[in-house]
């Protein structure tokens, strides 16, 4: 249902959020191991993400990298998909129609209709620190790398 560009710039955010502050801040190398990305997929995505510091603050240099704002960690998650211009994701007919609407549905239209108004309000009323709350609670993951084994 997502992009690829989309689910890379939720898990980068996430990523940056739980482990970047002003003062420890990010490296590209260390944003793409962490969400298990290609690197130059990840500066693509951050380069989006930090324009205008909209959603991802960055400094350039030494010392510079990648972390969030405590204004940018209350934005919701719809931010990020407008950073990357993927907002259309919870709007847009399921099927891709250019006209789908009450008057002029698509055949999923009113079945689809309830679960995007679930996803709208998902997107709007999470904010990225709850999704990193909700992170390092355990048991939540942002790449595919397995999880270490337990040991009995």
């Amino acid at each position: 249902m997502l992009s690829k560009t989309a689910e890379y710039a939720l898990r980068a955010t996430i990523y940056i959020a739980q482990k970047g502050t002003e003062d420890n801040k990010l490296g590209i190398d260390e944003v793409a191991e962490g969400i298990d990305s290609p690197k130059s997929f990840t500066a693509k995505i951050l380069q989006l993400l930090t324009q205008n510091d909209r959603v991802v603050s960055s400094v350039r240099g030494r010392n510079g990298g990648f972390y969030l704002t405590e204004r940018a960690r209350k934005l919701p998650v719809r931010a990020i998909l407008e950073a990357v211009e993927e907002e259309e994701v919870i709007t847009k007919c399921v099927l891709g129609l250019k006209e789908c609407s009450e008057t002029r549905p698509c055949p999923m239209h009113l079945q689809y209709k309830a679960i995007k108004k679930q996803l709208k309000q998902l997107f709007e009323k999470t904010s990225i620190q709850q999704l990193v709350e909700e992170s390092n609670k355990g048991n939540l993951f942002i790449n595919n790398q397995k999880a270490p084994k337990k040991r009995s």
